[in-house]
């Protein structure tokens, strides 16, 4: 028996388990792959929106700019990478100057500061290398860009040494109201080996939310996986745009971007795709066709040719359109966060905020004594100045060893990543950490070394070690005396 279970470690899931961690709660999160953001959290366009698109009064509206405000002091307490490097929306004719009107209308209703539009030669002053069609566009300086990864790892990390647990690996098969004398009190939630009673059940499952919310309650959700195909670019184009730059919003999202990353990078897309697979997280030729295409039409010279990789990602989008958010009205005591697609990682610190207060005033959670609010990162050699590298190698020889030289990853980085709270078990765990396996080789060269570190450390034999998980096995077998 728990107090609450919460379905999903990707940052939604992880954003309301750190502020459950606040009250005296028995939390437990159950997670189906092998680590945390694993799913929507591991594939996006890593922005945090200004918060001018939604409709006002909308769940995303009010929560886009609640998190967006929020990021400054999130981002120091819990020691992730978060920039604001502002927002661009652009339209190409006067025709369409009525698109940018009604976003900077939006805007101002949603609250959204500093906002305006702009004409003329200060287009190009503000952002060199954009088309010479730009006709306008609208400038929203609060507009930011994070890792997702790291904001997610960071939020589960801060909540597990707040005393929540984790358990992996672990597929929820079915919820159903628990019955006492008669009467439902709480829940019974279904893995494959054991099953859980909790007093309440958070259901944080992206594209499978609709799944969960199904089981308990008659007022029926339906989630359609929309996916998002990126090129990713190398660090020496990282530069040829400061701005996140957009083409004016459709039905389907906010259209194909051209932004920088907090890591020097440079990323192109999403698409916006609707499908009914929920894993089909693969990449085609006409999407990339149309990324790239499209791309061009926000800045003509973007270096499409240096690109080092192609992803994709899915949206969980419900059909009302909004976020789906709180206590379910026929099932007392089951909170969705479902639905939770763009805005969703702009909005995860203020949807963790807001669910936690329901679900503590439910339950008559009191507020912990002490609660732990600071948490750090793994330093990261690559940043560091001369006399902070210095200082680490001294700590621990294994900061000089350098495993990844794209990135300058060193063996130091990738223990830490192993060894701290929730460490890494698979080679994908180890590269959203530390970003080793994540440059222009694309673990070309450090994936041996990082895969002798893993099977080192974990005590494991590395015909056991896999990719991300599952059945991605990366050695097949053993030729002769070699590894193949």
């Amino acid at each position: 028996m728990t107090d609450v279970i919460i379905i999903g470690a990707g940052v939604t899931g992880c954003a309301i388990a750190r502020e459950l961690s606040r009250y005296d709660l028995d939390v437990l999160v159950l997670e189906r792959e092998e680590d945390v953001c694993c799913g929507t959290s591991k594939a996006n366009s890593a922005i945090i929106h200004a918060g001018f698109d939604a409709v006002p009064g909308t769940w995303k509206a009010r929560l886009n700019v609640e998190g967006n405000r929020m990021m400054d002091t999130f981002s120091r307490e819990l020691d992730f990478p978060f920039k604001r490097n502002g927002s661009l929306v652009l339209c190409f004719s006067e025709d369409q100057i009525g698109g940018l009107e009604e976003l900077y209308q939006r805007g101002i209703a949603n609250g959204v500061p500093d906002l305006r539009i702009v004409k003329g030669k200060e287009i190009h002053e503000i952002e060199p290398n954009l088309s010479e069609d730009v006709y306008a566009m609208l400038y929203a300086p609060t507009g930011g860009i994070v890792c997702p990864f790291k904001m997610t790892i960071a939020l589960a990390e801060n909540a597990f040494e707040n005393g929540v647990s984790f358990r992996f690996q672990t597929e929820v098969k079915s919820i159903s109201r628990k019955m006492v004398s008669g009467m439902p009190d709480g829940y019974l939630v279904q893995t494959a080996d054991a099953e859980y009673e909790c007093r309440a059940v958070v259901n944080a499952a992206g594209v499978y939310a609709d799944i969960f919310n199904n089981m308990v309650s008659s007022h029926s959700l339906h989630i359609t996986p929309r996916r998002g195909e990126y090129i990713l670019m190398d660090k020496k184009a990282g530069d040829f745009v400061s701005h996140t730059v957009f083409q004016q919003p459709t039905r389907l999202g906010k259209g194909i971007l051209v932004t920088p990353t907090v890591h020097g990078n440079l990323l192109a897309g999403p698409t916006a795709e609707d499908i009914s697979d929920k894993e089909a997280t693969n990449t085609t030729a006409e999407g990339l066709s149309q990324v790239m295409e499209k791309a061009r039409l926000s800045a003509s010279r973007v270096p499409l040719n240096m690109a080092i990789t192609s992803f994709s990602g899915l949206r969980a989008c419900e059909e009302k359109g909004d976020f789906v958010l709180g206590e379910t009205e026929d099932a007392p005591g089951f909170f969705n966060a479902a639905g939770i697609d763009s805005p969703g990682l702009s909005s995860a610190p203020a949807i963790g905020v807001l669910l936690a207060g329901q679900i503590a005033e439910k339950l008559h959670a009191s507020k912990k004594a002490e609660f732990h609010a600071q948490r750090k990162d793994i330093p990261c050699v690559a940043t560091s100045t001369p006399e902070e590298i210095a200082a680490l190698i001294a700590s621990d020889p294994a900061y000089g060893n350098v495993i990844c030289r794209c990135e300058t990853v060193t063996e130091g980085e990738i223990l830490n990543a192993i060894r701290r709270p929730l460490g890494a078990r698979n080679l994908d765990g180890v590269k959203r950490r530390t970003r080793a396996g994540m440059g222009r080789c694309q673990s070309g060269f450090c994936s041996p070394r990082v895969m002798e570190i893993l099977a080192r450390e974990l005590g494991v034999s590395p015909l056991t070690l896999t990719k991300s998980g599952g059945g991605s096995r990366l050695l097949t077998g053993m030729a002769k005396d070699n590894l193949v």
